[in-house]
């Protein structure tokens, strides 16, 4: 009898792990399992500071409606208000910013050392910043006429700077839109929007060539989630009609209606764009490190569109968004930082500084950040490792001076800290245990993170110089 219950144990094992490494089959699922190693996604890679840009007809009442202060996001107002559609496009007729320059904001961009920025080209209101054919919902029927895409484009480019699309597939404007499919009549007027949609993205990807990736918005509800099929159809039809095009995460649905991550936890589109408004856990969540990721934020907490109040919630300093930047870099992931202009095509004073601010020190140590990613190395109190793929060299970025004035390190098995510098200063490196050491860093004065630029080598096997503990 033992000898029977041994063996049955060992057959439910068994199948239970073949049942646990059994793939759920799939239509619409991942495409791959691995990162891309192509050059567009290797540039997308390596610009790691974007700048995102949510503008459309949500700027001109800047989260007022009739007196009122909505503290909700401003670019939902027209929700949050319960305002009537016909009522919001009417703001169509008010958009005329008159201080609008493209290479105003490309050169603000570039000296705040964004490599890359994305671009709102139609926000869950349906207006567009675009002269779309597919409606009369856009920017060639305002006052001002004039293409913004494509003023953006060109400025941006020329500064050396890529753009990227937002498009979001949510759409008040559109009157076959559904949030949910519950009836034939749905399913109908559905497929009409979605042949909208798509004919909107070809257009967006077809007149504006250097376009370099879509990040996809308002794909959460039901009604999307049962069209896993077409999402999988545009990711195809953008990467055909534009070879090396990148595509968020959040566009994509499972034959399941799974999002991001299929059913069988494989990441879709070639990155993950989960992460709004907060970063992974600098410690506990190193798995990020596996695919490519992208992080959204805003400047106030609940802000992404212009509003004109933002004493309503925290408003993050220029060195808080610098440590988002870098904590993010650290992580293999890129870092997206938000920016609201107002109706007229101007960016508020704070945006200014923050802008300023982090262009001063990327001017510096942008090397830090730009082409740069996970170090594998264990993270310390005192801030982040970065360090470009394959190089001896590694980026300690110091935001939190123990009193002591000892950063400690821990190295990998065989590596050997050979100098520690800050420019031209050379600092004391001391090994103190098997596999760590303390850098000696004597600055009386920190005003924003420090870099301190660690030369390596592999060394041998360093013998019983250290004693095991024995507990």
């Amino acid at each position: 009898m033992k000898h029977t219950l041994t063996a049955l144990a060992l057959a439910i094992t068994f199948a239970g792990s073949t049942q646990a490494q059994t793939k759920t089959p799939l239509q619409y699922g991942a495409q791959t399992t691995e990162k891309r190693s192509d050059d567009a996604m290797q540039k997308w890679r390596s610009n790691r500071f974007g700048q995102f840009i949510h503008w459309g007809l949500y700027a001109i009442p800047g989260g007022v409606w009739n007196g009122k202060t909505y503290n909700y996001a401003a670019e939902f107002l027209k929700s949050s208000a319960r305002i009537p559609t016909s009522t919001w496009d009417s703001l169509m007729y008010q958009f005329n910013p008159k201080e609008f320059d493209a290479r105003a904001w490309a050169k603000m961009a570039k000296n705040m050392g964004a490599r890359y920025m994305t671009i709102t080209t139609k926000h869950h209101e349906g207006f567009c910043l675009w002269p779309s054919q597919y409606t009369s919902f856009h920017i060639g029927n305002t006052p001002f006429r004039r293409d913004i895409l494509k003023e953006l484009v060109e400025a941006y480019n020329a500064e050396g700077i890529d753009v990227n699309f937002y498009y979001s597939v949510l759409d008040w404007h559109h009157p076959d839109w559904r949030y949910d499919i519950q009836s034939p009549a749905d399913s109908i007027a559905f497929r009409r929007f979605l042949t909208f949609a798509g004919n909107q993205l070809k257009e967006l990807a077809t007149n504006y060539p250097t376009v370099k990736a879509f990040w996809f918005d308002g794909t959460w509800d039901s009604s999307i989630k049962k069209n896993g099929w077409w999402t999988l159809e545009m990711e195809k039809m953008l990467k055909s009609v534009r070879p090396g095009m990148i595509v968020n995460s959040r566009l994509r649905a499972d034959d399941f209606g799974k999002r991001h991550f299929d059913s069988n936890n494989q990441l879709m589109g070639d990155y993950e764009s989960g992460y709004e408004r907060r970063l992974p856990n600098a410690v506990k969540d190193v798995k990020v490190t596996q695919w490519d990721w992208e992080a959204c934020m805003t400047v106030p907490e609940n802000q992404w569109g212009y509003h004109r109040d933002w004493s309503v919630s925290h408003v993050k300093s220029p060195l808080e968004l610098l440590e988002m930047l870098v904590h993010s870099t650290s992580m293999g992931g890129n870092f997206l930082l938000n920016f609201g202009p107002d109706g007229n095509g101007g960016f508020r004073k704070e945006e200014l500084h923050i802008a300023k601010t982090i262009g001063n020190w990327m001017q510096q140590h942008g090397n830090v950040i730009w082409n740069c990613g996970y170090a594998g190395w264990e993270k310390q109190d005192w801030g982040y490792f970065t360090r470009q793929e394959g190089s001896a060299v590694v980026n300690m970025i110091v935001f939190n001076k123990p009193v002591s004035g000892l950063l400690k390190v821990k190295v990998p098995n065989n590596v050997k800290i050979l100098t520690a510098r800050s420019g031209n200063k050379a600092w004391k490196v001391e090994e103190i245990a098997k596999n760590e050491y303390y850098i000696h860093y004597t600055a009386k004065k920190m005003t924003g993170p420090e870099v301190i630029v660690l030369e390596t080598e592999k060394a041998g096997q360093q013998g019983d110089k250290y004693q095991e503990a024995k507990t």
